[in-house]
């Protein structure tokens, strides 16, 4: 009897985009592994959702994209967070993405500092972001510990944070692309909509040696002492380069599948792709879940809530608004006497 084939299949990339997917790729010959992202209505239905200034909801978008790329290698279901804390206008960022493709996000802002930025054109995603921390959390489920990674924020921008945390925490040679903009849609009801795109590319060889990397700035070492320093890999130096070529357009461009966005990039030394992930926008808040966080709140606490005599809790995540009688979410103790 023949053998069986088990030769990977070959086939044209796909000529039509598939918004909000997020595509992995290999390119086995330079031991490359990566990941596509295109949003579409999830990203615009977040961001849409609030009043953000134009350069804030930029800027959110490229935390969510980041997020999307870096939550959907989790191998088991949980939660990957993305937080920053800063002294910029932008004062913090979250994004929540629930495996397998589940993503919330919101900001904080000053908005007189925002608009200020803005009137002097001072509005670039580092300077928004300022000076603080950037914070990766993996949550595992109730029963497990969780994990998180720090990396400073010293006015750089998201993409600039995703390659000093990869060099210092996981110390995998990295490059991330982000981007981010607004598209106007004619027709009735026109209005611009949100697309967001990035692009991942980690350097992964099998060979220890290979793997090897350059010991990080020693810090407090005494002066004078010599930096290591190690040559890059020349199939990571191809690989990277060839990633920094990408345009904010191209990851963008709905003409433009990922799959071929990944064989323009890398058909001379082959590329595989696997099955796309779908990502949706999609929060976690519920009347249900309102109302049980209103009752672990001291009877005095929810009766200084109390407005026009209603409690009315707002999601800083997709904006719903819940609105209770004071009565309805009386402690049963209280409502039992």
């Amino acid at each position: 009897m023949d053998s069986p084939d088990t030769a990977n299949p070959v086939r044209a990339p796909a000529q039509t985009t598939r918004d909000d997917t997020i595509l992995p790729f290999a390119v086995k010959a330079l031991d490359l592994r990566g990941r596509i992202v295109r949003l579409g209505p999830a990203v615009d239905t977040i961001l849409s959702s609030h009043d953000y200034p134009p350069p804030v909801a930029k800027l959110l978008g490229e935390a969510i994209v980041l997020t999307a790329m870096l939550g959907s290698a989790l191998k088991f279901e949980g939660r990957f967070i993305l937080q920053t804390q800063t002294d910029g206008p932008v004062r913090m960022l979250v994004v929540d993405f629930t495996s397998p493709g589940k993503v919330r996000a919101c900001a904080r802002f000053d908005a007189d500092r925002v608009a200020a930025a803005i009137a002097a054109k001072e509005a670039q995603p580092g300077k928004l972001l300022g000076h603080g921390h950037l914070a990766m959390t993996i949550d595992q489920g109730a029963d497990m510990s969780r994990y998180q990674g720090l990396v400073q924020l010293e006015g750089g921008d998201l993409e600039q944070a995703a390659h000093e945390y990869f060099l210092r925490s996981e110390q995998i040679p990295t490059r991330v692309k982000l981007a981010v903009a607004e598209e106007f849609r004619s027709g009735n009801g026109a209005r611009r909509h949100w697309r967001a795109g990035g692009i991942l590319l980690q350097f992964l060889p099998n060979s220890i040696e290979r793997a090897r990397q350059a010991d990080l700035d020693p810090g407090d070492a005494p002066p004078g002492t010599t930096v290591h320093a190690m040559p890059e890999d020349k199939a990571w130096v191809e690989g990277r380069s060839l990633v920094e070529t990408v345009d904010d357009i191209e990851l963008l461009d709905t003409d433009l599948s990922s799959e071929r966005l990944a064989y323009r990039l890398f058909h001379e030394r082959g590329v595989h792709v696997f099955q796309p992930t779908p990502i949706e926008a999609q929060c976690s808040c519920s009347r249900h879940n309102v109302e049980n966080m209103l009752k672990s709140f001291s009877e005095q606490d929810r009766a200084d809530m109390v407005e026009d005599g209603c409690i009315t809790v707002t999601c800083e995540f997709c904006s719903s608004t819940y609105v209770f009688e004071p009565d309805e979410i009386a402690a049963p103790s209280a409502a039992a006497s």
